[in-house]
């Protein structure tokens, strides 16, 4: 499916992502990880997912220098995705109330159609247990299962990547 296709299937639109996007996609952030993964979390580790990310201005600076993307509905954010110039496909994250309706489908066909346009060979990313399976269903293969230590909790998630042709 081709990101045209993909934006003909909804009503949601994809765009580039501007600073001014910022403070919806910080809100969009904590309330996915707080609605969506505590489905594969604890309430400790939700907790430690969101104080390591406790600046939003350190937080919105990772945009710095990064292919970003959001999509929306009506004015609504509806997602967000960036990725570094190194492929490192950093956040994808889709809002609660939007999920399973193709988001980040057409987020991740915009990261992958940026990379074969700036000829990266591969993406990566660090993906939670919640989106290992979206990850696999792109072709995004686990290189390794890992425990990370967030403010001294730990939580799994995995290293994973897809080759660009």
């Amino acid at each position: 499916m081709s990101l045209r296709e993909a934006k003909m299937d909804t009503d949601y639109h994809l765009r580039h992502f501007v600073p001014e996007d910022g403070e919806a996609c910080w809100q969009l952030f904590q309330d996915t990880i707080r609605r969506i993964n505590t489905r594969d979390y604890e309430p400790e580790q939700i907790a430690a997912w969101l104080n390591a990310s406790s600046s939003f201005e350190l937080w919105l600076q990772r945009f710095e220098g990064k292919f970003a993307f959001v999509v929306e509905r009506e004015g609504k954010l509806g997602g967000f995705a960036d990725m570094g110039l190194d492929g490192y496909l950093d956040r994808l994250f889709v809002s609660a109330d939007h999920q399973r309706r193709g988001i980040a489908t057409m987020l991740t066909l915009a990261i992958e159609t940026k990379a074969m346009e700036v000829g990266l060979r591969r993406i990566y990313t660090h993906a939670s247990l919640t989106a290992r399976p979206f990850f696999q269903s792109r072709g995004y293969q686990v290189t390794k299962k890992q425990s990370v230590d967030c403010k001294g909790v730990y939580l799994t998630n995995f290293v994973m990547e897809k080759r660009m042709n």
